[in-house]
């Protein structure tokens, strides 16, 4: 260990970064009487608690057995809570429901491998909801009505086989759809009434991104995000009857990021762009006091989370950097906010590390965001480092407490996590910079990073390691192969090895946009060589870096032989690799003791290689890592 890790704050417990939360996710019932949450069990699991506002008599509603449950709502009857359950991360998630006074739990879509998707629940509407399920095939979603009393569920709508998205009117008709074309771009559809035809009111292609956020009250109005004619993502009113299209909030380089729509009368109240921070716009004045209130609360950045119908309480969320989140109950009429519980209340004690934005220049002159975190306690120079990637890779990196970030910061590790390229929230100008440079341009933006703070004196350049999840773990599989000298160490999770077989493997419900994946990545039909030029699996020769590789057995995204081919062919070429597979996982690790031992493995993996504080790995029982 380095001298200077002397003056480090205590070694936190990686029980708590990467254990459950204590409590998390309040949703408040309709007449807001009651607040639900997601909290642990005496087993560790978490499931679906109850708690009427102003009283302290929690109690749990659900009983899950192992997985713990994660997504769920409320429905307009006040009695039923839904949620979502997949078997061992397969990613067939089946639709429950929960009665809040008999804890009955009953299946509301009891096939066998399928996967339902919400499309829409009304408050007029309080016994349906529609559902999307795959059921006739797997490569489609079909809109059912599913009544909440029987269970009842009813084909709403045939999907043509490349609808993606489907959206209710206020009174719970499907008259908007999005569906992919063959250039891999989309169309949007609306109708009148469900007894007219569709009409395609607008077409984006490849290179553009589009789809519907809600009607207005009357149906009249349907409300897109959309990027054609701009750079980035816009708020606009399309005139159902008419086709014309309003302007109502937009920025020039930050996609829109989020909507608040009031409960009952549709209108959309405030917008959000994802900058540095996420910044609201509001366009409703009647809130315009309540976002003012809501924003002297306390330090960090607020959403709100859940509105009970009469719009009185809110439930607000305070994301910071450097500890939980706090969740507060906001009543409307006296502008008084009241906690109710943090996330985590063990990191109110702790010296956390604080996220600062940073930026830096491409070598071909684009502008790439990011976010730099470096220990506390000890200068931020010549620090052995993690470029820590993000998954999508159409996704990005934002501000807020990430306990990776925090567990590595603690370790004395400085942490690089950067916007590359095909990142979203940028505009489509930037989106599209990434077609088709996965490990090209993509790669150069991470280098870029990596020689930037190495520039700025704050990494050891002999001590940088690679880390990250889904593409990310792509990114650290290229970063060994295509950048063998750059990195001293690299952790690849569920990451894609081989592009064609990652492209030939798609899930059958993407099935409607594989020709968008083919004209970001690549086609396996006609561009076989090109994908296995980016394929990290045929460069296992270049290798000199120490690798491991993290992988779910169930995944449906990034399947198992993805780490098994590379994994293979670097014992062939006995290059330095360790594998661990988690038989009960899917796409990411959701099951803490699963978590907690993958994390103690790269702690000691990265302590290792590049010197930092380890916390002995010690005994992790129930995890189903299996080490290959």
């Amino acid at each position: 260990m380095r001298p200077a890790f002397a003056d480090l704050p205590p070694l936190i417990k990686r029980e708590i970064l990467f254990g459950n939360p204590e409590k998390v996710n309040p949703q408040i019932s309709p007449d807001g009487k009651y607040v639900t949450y997601i909290a642990p069990d005496k087993n560790d699991i978490l499931q679906v608690w109850i708690r009427t506002l102003g009283k302290q008599d929690d109690r749990m509603l659900t009983a899950d057995k192992k997985r713990g449950i994660r997504r769920y709502f409320w429905t307009y009857d006040g009695k039923q809570l839904i949620y979502l359950q997949d078997i061992n991360g397969n990613e067939n998630y089946n639709l429950y429901a929960v009665n809040v006074n008999t804890k009955e739990v009953r299946n509301l879509t009891p096939y066998k491998n399928i996967q339902a998707r919400t499309i829409a629940l009304d408050h007029k509407f309080p016994n349906q909801i529609l559902v999307g399920l795959n059921i006739d095939d797997p490569r489609r979603h079909d809109a059912y009505r599913i009544d909440l009393k029987t269970g009842k569920a009813t084909l709403e709508m045939k999907n043509s086989g490349t609808v993606v998205q489907k959206v209710a009117d206020p009174q719970l008709k499907i008259r908007a759809t999005v569906a992919t074309t063959p250039d891999g771009g989309s169309t949007l559809s609306t109708r009148t009434n469900t007894s007219e035809p569709w009409k395609i009111v607008r077409k984006w292609g490849p290179d553009e991104e589009g789809g519907a956020v809600s009607f207005s009250q009357d149906g009249k109005t349907l409300y897109i995000r959309s990027n054609h004619n701009a750079n980035a993502s816009r708020l606009l009113a399309l005139d159902v009857a008419s086709g014309k299209e309003k302007v109502i909030a937009q920025d020039p380089q930050y996609d829109l990021a989020g909507t608040l729509i009031h409960p009952t009368n549709q209108e959309i109240q405030a917008v959000g762009f994802y900058k540095d921070k996420l910044e609201w716009q509001v366009l409703d004045n009647n809130i315009a006091t309540d976002f003012q209130a809501l924003s002297k609360v306390r330090r960090g950045q607020f959403s709100i989370v859940g509105r009970d119908l009469a719009d009185k309480t809110w439930l607000v969320a305070y994301l910071t950097d450097d500890g939980p989140v706090y969740y507060y109950k906001y009543n409307r009429d006296t502008k008084q906010s009241k906690l109710l519980f943090s996330n985590q209340p063990e990191l109110e004690k702790l010296q956390l590390a604080q996220i600062k934005p940073i930026s830096y220049k491409s070598r071909d002159g684009l502008t790439i965001n990011g976010y730099l975190t470096t220990p506390v306690g000890i200068p931020a120079k010549n620090l052995p480092t993690i470029l820590l990637v993000h998954g999508g890779p159409w996704a990005r990196d934002i501000w807020g407490y990430d306990p990776i970030v925090q567990w590595l910061a603690n370790r004395g590790y400085a942490v690089l996590q950067v916007n590359f390229r095909g990142s979203a929230g940028y505009g489509k100008k930037f989106l599209n910079a990434g077609n088709r440079e996965w490990g090209a341009k993509m790669h150069d933006d991470l280098i870029d990073g990596v020689n930037w703070i190495v520039k700025q004196g704050i990494a050891d350049p002999k001590k940088v390691a690679i880390m990250g999840g889904s593409y990310g773990g792509y990114a650290s599989l290229a970063g060994v192969t295509f950048t063998p000298d750059v990195f001293a160490a690299a952790v690849s999770i569920v990451g894609p090895s081989n592009l064609v077989t990652l492209m030939e493997n798609i899930p059958p419900y993407w099935e409607p946009i594989r020709a968008l994946l083919y004209n970001r990545v690549g086609n396996p039909k006609t561009e076989i060589e090109f994908l296995k030029s980016r394929s990290p699996l045929f460069f296992v020769d270049r290798i000199q870096t120490p690798l491991l590789i993290g992988q779910g057995a169930n995944d449906p995204r990034v399947k198992q032989v993805e780490s098994e081919q590379i994994v293979n062919a670097m014992r062939k070429a006995n290059k330095p690799v360790e594998y661990i597979l988690y038989t009960d996982e899917g796409h990411s690790f959701v099951r803490p003791e699963n978590r907690l031992h993958f994390f103690a493995k790269t702690e000691e993996f990265l302590g290792k290689y590049l010197g930092g504080r380890v916390e002995p790995v010690g005994n992790i029982p129930g995890h189903s890592g299996v080490v290959k």
